[in-house]
C-alpha cells in the first residue's frame, strides 16, 4: 500500500427516490470509499436539483461531495463499483494536488461564497427583480 492522496468525489444519485432510499445510497457509496482503504474527511450533501439534462430519463438528482483520502490503485475498484451501482447516474473522481489546494485556500481567503437563486426564496427574488425596474 503506497501513499495516500487526497481525493474528491461527486456523486449524482437518482433524485426520484424515496429519501431513504438516497440515505440508503448515500451509506453505500460511503461504505466502498471506507473498504476500499479510503479515510472520508468531510461530506457535503447538497440535496436534490435539477438536472441541466436527463440522465437515464432522469431530471431530478441528489448531489453530494465527498473528500476523501486513498490510495491510487484503489480508485479503479471504486469506480467500478459505482458504474454499476443503478442508483448512482453519474460520478466523478478528482485527485486534489497540491497547487489546486493552494488555489482553492486562496478563493476561501478572498471570496464570498453566494447561494445559488434555487435557495432563495420567491419573496427575495422578487424584491431584487422589483429593484432592478
Amino acid at each position: 500500500m503506497g501513499v495516500k492522496k487526497l481525493y474528491e468525489c461527486t456523486v449524482i444519485i437518482n433524485g426520484g427516490l424515496e429519501d431513504s432510499a438516497i440515505e440508503a445510497a448515500m451509506g453505500e457509496v460511503r461504505n466502498v470509499i471506507t473498504r476500499n482503504g479510503g479515510d472520508i474527511a468531510n461530506v457535503l450533501d447538497v440535496g436534490r436539483r435539477k438536472m441541466a439534462y436527463p440522465i437515464n430519463k432522469q431530471t431530478i438528482g441528489s448531489y453530494a461531495h465527498i473528500e476523501f483520502q486513498g490510495d491510487p490503485s484503489s480508485i479503479a475498484a471504486i469506480e467500478k463499483t459505482f458504474r454499476y451501482d443503478d442508483n448512482i447516474l453519474r460520478f466523478l473522481i478528482v485527485s486534489l494536488s497540491t497547487p489546486l489546494l493552494e488555489m482553492r485556500k486562496r478563493v476561501e481567503k478572498y471570496s464570498v461564497v453566494i447561494g445559488s437563486p434555487e435557495d432563495q426564496s420567491g419573496e427575495e427574488q422578487q424584491g431584487k427583480s422589483a429593484t432592478k425596474a
